[in-house]
């Protein structure tokens, strides 16, 4: 690719890049939210078009008008936000767009030979999943992992793969360098986008570095380091760890009290929440953490067990009712659950609160923008206006509308699913920090996380469960990534 460059309204996302790969190769791609990296892949996937520049696959120059054309070259990508069809099974949506056919004039579906090769396509990396299990049934990783299964599938020559390990715990993610290891010796070439700084190091042959929309630099692989990545991606002197102020917790704020999910029916959960703490919840994919967390903020269903606020029993039937009382939740997958991305982000940040800047049911439109606006810069969200569709922004950025939306409200308990999940190292600091000003304030946070390193070094405590149920809490003294996987595996 050679000197790409793409502007959308009042941004340039590329501007001149130049970017190679090669056989039997990973080259990692990495930069902040809103560098370009997914623009410039979007290109080769020909889901965009570039302004200007020129794509050359074997020396010979191509064009890509639309997805399909990149197929037929043999280019495969697993995209950030996930792209599945939920009304589907497994097999359906690997085998989608592409389905087998049994003989005869009616053509109809081979499903026995689609379940038979999915099935094969997830054991090869190891994945416990039925076939035949719609969509909708699996968790956010199962998910993911079945859009990697999808490209895998597919025998490309080129394989793309932004943030594939967001919400993937550490067994599986080591599952998937596995597997991508055994592609680059079948000579595939993969480009891999990552926030997650150490995969660089471990998988990548090589790494660029965009900035601002512009080539910042390539790393050869001896040369690839957590502080050198760092220094090409943001120009400047990140923290490894964030200074954490230690202060006692308070009193319990939320109480959970013999709780049943729908997930797990037959396990009781309880759990007490304090007032000025972060309360980590850790476990490996399907544990029930998400389920918890919708439980107690009234989008998941809760067949027991009561939520206790201040000594007080609540009714919580629905978000509404969580959010009245003043409990909110950042939810895992924001671009389904957390903005709606058509919409801008001026009515993202104020959609939960719309009444609080209305006078006779007519919004008062200055006072809402002066609001967003102020809450935008604090949160550095980087958007050409707060009248800019949420869509056309960063993961990382939507991420920080879905945290305006709920800071305006000021919560007494903010529950964190993935918050850090496919944001850049600079975003992931901002939001540590933030989690850690809302303790401080007398929050209580409950961060949930499938990130190790972050569940030790951000939580007070830590929860962590299995199969449903906490099979333990540690105080911060005792959280070692040892001691949490111990419990993990119970």
């Amino acid at each position: 690719m050679s000197a790409i460059s793409k502007r959308f309204p009042g941004v340039v996302a590329l501007d001149s890049v130049d970017f190679d790969l090669a056989a039997g190769e990973i080259v990692a791609l990495v930069g902040e939210n809103g560098a370009g990296k997914s623009t410039l892949m979007k290109i080769l996937a020909g889901i965009i078009r570039a302004d200007s520049g020129a794509i050359h696959i074997d020396g010979t120059p191509v064009t890509m008008p639309g997805p399909g054309d990149a197929a037929r070259l043999g280019i495969a990508v697993i995209h950030q936000e996930r792209e599945l069809i939920d009304t589907l099974d497994v097999a359906g949506n690997v085998f989608l767009g592409r389905e087998p056919t049994r003989g005869g004039r009616l053509r109809l579906l081979d499903r026995r030979r689609m379940h038979a090769e999915t099935q094969q396509q997830l054991a090869r990396i190891g994945v416990q999943i039925p076939a035949r299990t719609p969509l909708r049934d699996l968790s956010a990783a199962q998910q993911q992992l079945v859009s990697i299964v999808r490209a895998i599938s597919m025998n490309a020559r080129m394989l793309i793969l932004d943030e594939p390990t967001s919400s993937l715990p550490s067994t599986d993610a080591e599952r998937l360098f596995d597997v991508l290891r055994e592609l680059r010796r079948s000579g595939t070439a993969i480009v891999y986008i990552s926030h997650r700084l150490k995969e660089i190091e471990i998988l990548a042959d090589r790494a660029v570095v965009l900035r601002d929309g512009r080539n910042a630099g390539t790393l050869a692989r001896d040369a690839i380091s957590h502080d050198r990545l760092v220094q090409l991606m943001v120009g400047r002197v990140v923290d490894k760890v964030s200074p954490r102020v230690e202060a006692p917790a308070g009193p319990a704020v939320l109480r959970i009290e013999r709780l049943r999910t729908g997930r797990y029916p037959d396990v009781e959960i309880s759990l007490d929440i304090h007032r000025a703490e972060v309360l980590g919840i850790a476990g490996l994919v399907g544990a029930g953490r998400t389920e918890l967390a919708e439980a107690i903020c009234g989008v998941g269903p809760r067949r027991s067990g009561e939520i206790v606020l201040d000594g007080r029993p609540l009714a919580i039937h629905s978000a509404r009712d969580a959010i009245r009382h003043g409990i909110c939740l950042v939810p895992e997958d924001r671009r389904r659950c957390g903005v709606v991305a058509p919409m801008s982000v001026r009515e993202n940040v104020t959609l939960p609160a719309l009444s609080s800047y209305a006078r006779l049911g007519l919004i008062g439109r200055s006072a809402e923008a002066t609001a967003v606006r102020r809450m935008a810069a604090e949160l550095t969200v980087k958007a050409a206006s707060i009248e800019s569709p949420v869509a056309t922004l960063s993961g990382g950025n939507q991420q920080k509308v879905v945290l305006a939306k709920w800071l305006a409200l000021r919560p007494r308990v903010l529950v964190f699913d993935e918050p850090t999940q496919g944001v850049d190292v600079g975003a992931k600091a901002e939001i540590h920090r933030l989690i850690r000003t809302l303790a401080q304030e007398g929050a209580a946070v409950v961060l949930i996380s499938s990130d190790m390193e972050e569940i030790v070094a951000e939580s007070d405590r830590v929860a962590v469960m299995h199969d449903g149920r906490i099979t333990g809490v540690l105080p911060r003294s005792r959280c070692t990534p040892e001691s949490i996987m111990q419990l993990a595996v119970a």
